[in-house]
């Protein structure tokens, strides 16, 4: 497999911390800690391509970019 570098959002929840992935629709996560929620979406991420695989559906090619921004919000 040609390997590629997808971007994963992770956000705090009430109750941990949830991800998902944009460019694979409906690739999400959800963990009680960000390093559980790490690891879930790794196994979410090679079981939603080895379906797509399956399939015989095209891998998306990644688009998205995220940046963090430094805010002065004084």
């Amino acid at each position: 497999m040609k390997h590629m570098r997808y971007t994963v959002i992770y956000a705090k929840t009430r109750t941990g911390y949830s991800a998902y992935l944009p460019d694979l629709p409906g690739c999400i996560a959800v963990g009680g800690s960000l390093d559980e929620t790490k690891r879930l979406m790794h196994e979410a991420i090679a079981l939603h391509i080895e379906g797509m695989k399956e399939d015989g559906l095209p891998i998306p090619q990644p688009t998205v970019i995220a940046e963090q921004v430094d805010v002065n919000a004084a």
